[in-house]
This record gives C-alpha cells, structure tokens and sequence, in this order.
C-alpha cells in the first residue's frame, strides 16, 4: 500500500471540489453583480495561473485548475444571465 502513487487521486479529488465549488460561486455572482464582474474571474484566474508556476509537484496542478476553473467561469457567467433571462434562476430584485 506504501508504494502507490496518490497524486492522481489527490489531483482528480481536487479538480471535482474546485470545479463543484465554482458552481455555486458562478450562480451568486451573477446574482449580486451580473455578468461585469467577469474581470474578478479574470484576474484570480491568471494570479493561480501565475503562482502554479512557482509551486511544484501536485501543488502546482491543483493551483493550475483552479486558475484555468476562474477562466472557465467567465464564460458560465455569460450563460448564467442567459438562464436567468429564460427563468431557470432567479434575478436579484435589486439590481437593474
């Protein structure tokens, strides 16, 4: 059992939690802000981009998925307002 390698488990365990933790965070953003804050996703996703080249091993892969997860974001923002627009979501009453 000592000479598995984990990091496959481990890097795939990570990349389902990141990508099933940027769901609802897509949803709630485009809730309270719309689909401007498209830069924050933007700019989180080059700042883990940048900072998986500094990092090794596992580290690095993981911190690669999230920056690449911030990207993927951006565009299921844009399909977010289109799913609110049809009724699937709720609009935020507040915001015009």
């Amino acid at each position: 059992m000592n000479d598995m390698d984990w990091s496959g488990i481990i890097l795939g365990a990570s990349a389902f939690i990141i990508i099933g933790a940027f769901h609802p965070l897509v949803i709630k953003a485009e809730y309270y802000w719309g689909k401007g804050c498209w830069w924050l996703f933007a700019l989180a996703g080059v700042g883990f981009c940048a900072v998986s080249l500094l990092a090794s091993g596992e580290v690095s892969a993981v911190l690669g998925v999230a920056g690449f997860s911030c990207f993927w974001s951006i565009l299921e923002l844009f399909h977010q307002e289109k799913r609110v627009k049809k009724g699937w979501f709720p609009a935020n009453p507040k915001r015009k």
